[in-house]
């Protein structure tokens, strides 16, 4: 391929080379992730497995930090009590992280046996920069069940969630289950959100069922307690604010690699509610970029990088583009600097509704994928902002400010 340049800077061809190389290794690594979610077994979940007599007895500890949840513990509680799983082998503990509304009060009115309401601040008195990993902590410590299930006071589950994961567990004995997790929302800003977290979960499954890298979300997680205590649960991690989840993954996986597992089923996915702002959504995808230089799985690092400085690549892009005039030809095609961003924006979007199509049938939203195009931008944009701010800056979570 011919490639001239002219009117331009010193400056130009090298930002114009370096985002084609950005994108071509991005698109390798989309089609990829593609290939692997395709690759990834769908498990029967409940419905298979239960209707074929299998008998289930695992014991299950789910735990649920919770901090001024009061709109959402209460609906969150009741999609657990409805599920199939016996309810003897169930023991559910909310963590109230210092709440100032009723979120304690709603989740001890419910007076069910196998409904316990821990108070964070009765065990804890010094200021902590990871009060997540600390209510966990504590959860743990005073649970009955062999296998933890973690989950957001905020999501919703389907009444075979339980038994579908405990069905995974026993068929093949992980240590560690990444779960899938869905967002709902009707707003631009929801469906903004969705087809976001829908993107990751699909990285998630192929990542994980390949072993590219460790990814998960702590919404729907399960691990096996005396795990936790193996790898000595969040020691070297606690004073993270974030990677309650991931970070302990890869504790997990640098012990047990062979034993760290995604559950691809629909009857196992939990749906949370969508950020009711775009200030609330900008802090928690912060909040998530801010861990990403405590990693241990340098896989990840590659990745983030690579995904990173390509989003730059295309913001930077239109803005040479209104000092410049500069063009270039590829073959016999001429282009203006905007033009090959606009180029280049056409082949991600592409790339990513390919590997997105199989995944939006899997979480039974590719009505949302309409949206994709119209989302592209604001996508852009807000990976190059939180994953600069997520390393330089602070962020807002809870009512707590973070550094």
């Amino acid at each position: 391929m011919r490639r001239t340049l002219v009117r331009h800077t010193n400056m130009e061809p090298i930002l114009l080379i370096t985002a084609g190389v950005f994108f071509a290794g991005y698109a390798v690594l989309i089609l990829y992730y593609r290939y692997c979610w395709l690759q990834i077994p769908t498990f029967l979940g409940a419905s298979g497995k239960l209707s074929s007599g299998i008998h289930l007895s695992t014991k299950i500890t789910i735990i649920i930090p919770a901090r001024d949840e009061e709109q959402h513990i209460g609906k969150c509680l009741q999609s657990i009590l409805s599920q199939t799983y016996p309810i003897d082998l169930v023991e559910i503990i909310v963590v109230d992280d210092h709440s100032t509304d009723r979120t304690a009060a709603i989740v001890q009115s419910f007076n069910q046996g196998n409904i316990q309401c821990i108070a964070l601040k009765d065990h804890v008195n010094e200021k902590l920069n990871a009060y997540k990993k600390k209510a966990i902590e504590i959860a743990i410590s005073q649970s009955r069940g062999d296998l933890i299930v973690t989950t957001d006071a905020d999501c919703t589950m389907e009444k075979n969630w339980l038994s579908t994961i405990a069905a995974f567990y026993e068929n093949f004995q992980p240590v560690f289950i990444a779960a899938p997790v869905a967002i709902d929302g009707s707003s631009f800003l929801g469906i903004f959100q969705s087809l976001d977290f829908m993107t990751l979960q699909g990285i998630t499954g192929a990542a994980v069922f390949k072993k590219i890298h460790s990814m998960c979300n702590g919404a729907n997680l399960a691990y096996e307690k005396k795990a936790f205590y193996e790898v000595n649960g969040f020691a070297g991690i606690d004073h993270i604010a974030s990677g309650d989840d991931m970070l302990l993954m890869h504790k997990i996986y640098t012990r047990y690699p062979d034993r760290v597992l995604f559950l691809k089923s629909s009857e196992a996915i939990v749906t949370t509610e969508a950020m009711s702002s775009w200030t609330d959504f900008f802090n928690q995808r912060i909040r998530w970029a801010s861990k990403a230089d405590t990693y241990d799985d340098k896989r990840i690092m590659a990745v983030l990088v690579l995904v990173y400085f390509f989003n730059l690549m295309l913001l930077l892009l239109p803005i040479t583009a209104i000092f410049s005039n500069a063009s270039f030809s590829i073959g016999q095609v001429n282009l203006t600097i905007i033009q090959y961003w606009f180029f280049l924006l056409v082949l991600k979007t592409v790339t990513e509704l390919f590997f997105l199509f199989p995944v939006a049938a899997f979480f039974n939203k590719k009505n949302v994928l309409w949206w994709f195009p119209a989302a592209q931008p604001f996508h852009i944009l807000y990976t190059v902002i939180a994953g600069w701010l997520g390393k330089f800056g602070s962020y807002h979570w809870k009512d707590r400010s973070v550094k």
